[in-house]
């Protein structure tokens, strides 16, 4: 039972970050129509950030608010990132999906290779604060802080993405515009501010998953964004490419597949695992867990 417990939380708390970083490409695929391969780089970006704030930054570092500083130092750094992508790489080619995809997947391999350059291949130990250090005892079992504090967060964003989906003028100005850009425009609306906003909200789900991911890990490493980008992905489809309901769900089924079968089989063979439902979904219903709520687009 204990060890039933403790693979179960730990499950929650991967699916919780594999969730922070699939809401943010649900949000911008399910809202804008972009396929954002660059998002591993701004998780990439945000859990530098945090660290490098946490060592170097006046007020930053280890304590409870010091780290709450440093996250925020890193979740600014990736916002900045994917605004300046949207103003400047993406708002060029809404429509051309093929070049979005080009660009995108450039990013994607340059932002690592330039964080390689400045810090290093290594894996670098990321900063715990205190708080969450160490484990706290739950139906007899030890089970790391941390985890808490990842599904917390997954939880609070969840939250705030469907409140600004279903409940935000801007929410509903970029819906509309996908649908339908030039009718949108002709009301007097700017698409493109709010297109920009929607990139710049996904971008910092990216960096927050970014600097929780180095709780979860203990280290970060220039590649982490590219590795955990692939898991989103397969979170996203199996989910339903514009649920965040089916989102959170396929996040967790995935996490918990994942612990289990990595402990009760051989390591790795969770990922085969993953990649197997994966596939059942795909062959059985193509658009997701909520294929049939598509058309709502937030659910």
């Amino acid at each position: 039972m204990s060890t039933v417990v403790l693979l179960a939380t730990t499950g929650l708390g991967l699916g919780a970050l594999y969730f922070l970083i699939a809401s943010g490409l649900s949000l911008i695929f399910g809202l804008m129509d972009v396929l954002n391969f660059a998002h591993g780089a701004f998780l990439a970006l945000g859990a530098y950030g945090t660290w490098w704030a946490a060592g170097h930054l006046p007020g930053a570092g280890t304590d409870g608010f010091g780290f709450l500083l440093a996250v925020a130092f890193g979740v600014g750094a990736g916002t900045l990132a994917a605004t300046l992508v949207e103003l400047c790489v993406i708002r060029p080619l809404y429509g051309r999906h093929r070049e979005q995809i080009l660009a995108t997947v450039g990013l994607s391999l340059a932002v690592p290779a330039l964080i390689q350059a400045v810090w290093g291949a290594d894996p670098l130990t990321f900063p715990k604060p205190e708080l969450v250090s160490g484990t706290a005892a739950v139906l007899g079992v030890n089970i790391p802080r941390d985890r808490f504090l990842l599904i917390l967060a997954a939880a609070a964003v969840f939250a705030a993405l469907w409140l600004f989906n279903s409940r935000t003028r801007y929410g509903l100005v970029v819906r509309a515009g996908v649908q339908d850009r030039a009718m949108v425009t002709a009301l007097g609306i700017d698409v493109r501010r709010s297109f920009t906003l929607v990139f710049a909200i996904g971008g910092a789900a990216a960096a927050l998953a970014g600097a929780l991911g180095g709780l979860y890990f203990g280290v970060v490493t220039p590649t982490q964004g590219m590795s955990l980008l692939v898991f989103a992905f397969i979170v996203v489809v199996i989910g339903g490419t514009a649920s965040l309901t089916g989102c959170a769900i396929a996040a967790v089924a995935v996490g918990l597949i994942q612990q289990f079968a990595n402990y009760y089989t051989v390591a790795g063979l969770g990922d085969i695992a993953v990649v197997i439902v994966l596939a059942l979904v795909l062959l059985t219903r193509q658009g997701g867990l909520t294929a049939k709520k598509s058309a709502e687009r937030v659910a």
